[in-house]
């Protein structure tokens, strides 16, 4: 419709390594992917979600809608880590306004802010499954210190943020594009640069989700401490697998040590929910992020759950113009879009 107001958002994920962008529209077909892109950040720029120079981001981002050729302004951006928390809690039934007005008092007790220095929504999922007089409520607080900087950061890139969601509802949102409704107990987990975020899944439904502050970053770390490296270098080695200045089995090692961390970590959090649901297992997990490449990790992590471990591709419900995008491209990089693109899922009126 030529004069027909323009719903979809540019899902827009600010890494502290990589700025992806992506669009997904409606056609007579279904969803299509409109345009993605992505682009690196110099190290230091962004670091645990904090945005030390706004100004250089602001331009990285400017420079990313350029190349993707994106007009549209209106964004949908997700946050994630330690200044995020997100808890399922029990109140007493009420009508949504109702809760609205008291849902301050309710999250003082679960959350470790000040409730002065904290957004807060929430989401009804239902009738309490302990107490049929309470219900469940997704809640979560994020602070505006760290909103406010993103808030900053995309006033300075001339973008309209309309929804700001959190890294593991995204990577929910876009799960569920992609992969038919089951029953069996699912776990999404993304490893970024420098923080990995998990979501277990219980027919559908989030149940578990918890960040933690280990990525692909503590890979470059251990480089850098080996042989002195500039971060940029470790990233080529890393990638590239640069035998001059480390060799191939030192380089083997602290990969090896680092997913080794990982898996424990996983471990753990899996314990935690079962320690909830005794009676569940994970049968699945769904890998994102650029450590969802690392074969050895995929290996390691369904030995350490009992698991099938596969890698997500965001792509697959989409209609692709293979003219606009190249095949191969759009598989290389599909592990590092998914939160991007459940982003560009959203629709500019979304709660």
């Amino acid at each position: 419709m030529l004069f027909g107001k323009t719903t979809h958002l540019v899902g827009l994920d600010i890494g502290s390594r990589t700025i992806k962008a992506g669009e997904i529209t409606e056609t007579k077909k279904g969803q299509s992917l409109k345009t993605f892109g992505m682009v690196d950040v110099s190290p230091g720029l962004i670091e645990d979600g904090n945005i030390r120079n706004p100004e250089r981001v602001a331009e990285t981002i400017k420079e990313l809608f350029r190349s993707s050729n994106i007009k549209e302004k209106n964004v949908a951006i997700s946050i994630s880590g330690l200044s995020v928390i997100v808890k399922k809690i029990n109140v007493q039934t009420m009508a949504e306004d109702r809760l609205q007005e008291t849902i301050s008092l309710e999250a003082e007790q679960y959350i470790p802010f000040d409730i002065s220095d904290v957004n807060l929504d929430f989401q009804i999922l239902g009738e309490s499954e302990v107490n049929p007089n309470q219900m469940s409520v997704l809640l979560v607080a994020a602070k505006k210190e760290t909103i406010n900087g993103y808030m900053n950061l995309l006033s300075l890139a001339g973008l309209n943020p309309c929804v700001i969601d959190v890294d593991a509802f995204a990577l929910q949102n876009i799960y569920e594009l992609n992969y038919d409704s089951v029953e069996e107990n699912v776990a999404l987990i993304d490893i970024g640069a420098s923080k990995t975020s998990l979501n277990i899944l219980k027919e559908n439904n989030s149940v578990f989700m918890r960040d933690v502050s280990l990525g692909c970053g503590q890979i470059n770390q251990r480089i850098v401490s080996m042989i002195n490296c500039t971060p940029e270098e470790a990233e080529r080695i890393k990638i590239n697998g640069d035998m001059n200045k480390i060799s191939r089995e030192s380089l083997n090692n602290i990969v090896s040590s680092v997913i080794s961390d990982w898996c424990s970590e996983i471990r753990r959090a899996f314990d935690f929910f079962y320690s909830t649901y005794p009676d569940d297992h994970v049968e699945k997990i769904i890998l994102s992020g650029g450590g969802g490449n690392i074969q050895e990790f995929r290996q390691l992590l369904a030995a350490e759950t009992s698991a099938e471990v596969e890698t997500i591709n965001p792509f697959t419900a989409l209609q692709i113009d293979t003219n606009r995008f190249e095949p191969s491209y759009l598989e290389r990089v599909a592990t590092q879009a998914a939160i991007c693109l459940g982003l560009a899922v959203r629709r500019v009126d979304d709660k």
